[in-house]
């Protein structure tokens, strides 16, 4: 279960990675942000970023229509 969620739905990227960057500093060790994004390079934008910053990339779930919704721990 997800401690914080982030609905990026409409927005293009990079601005859901943006946001995430901006929120992580708020998250503590171990909690899970659940991020709701639909633009095209959004999975792989989050997964970058999250090799790049030492976080786990938890889960994608396809809900269709172009959207997904992403676990990422902290």
């Amino acid at each position: 279960m997800a401690n914080e969620i982030l609905d990026m739905l409409g927005m293009k990227c990079p601005q859901p990675v943006l946001k995430i960057a901006v929120k992580a500093p708020d998250m503590n060790p171990d909690e899970i942000l659940e991020v709701l994004g639909d633009c095209p390079t959004f999975e792989r934008d989050v997964r970058v970023w999250c090799e790049r910053l030492g976080k786990t990339f938890l889960s994608i779930k396809d809900e269709g229509g172009g959207r997904k919704r992403i676990q990422i721990r902290f």
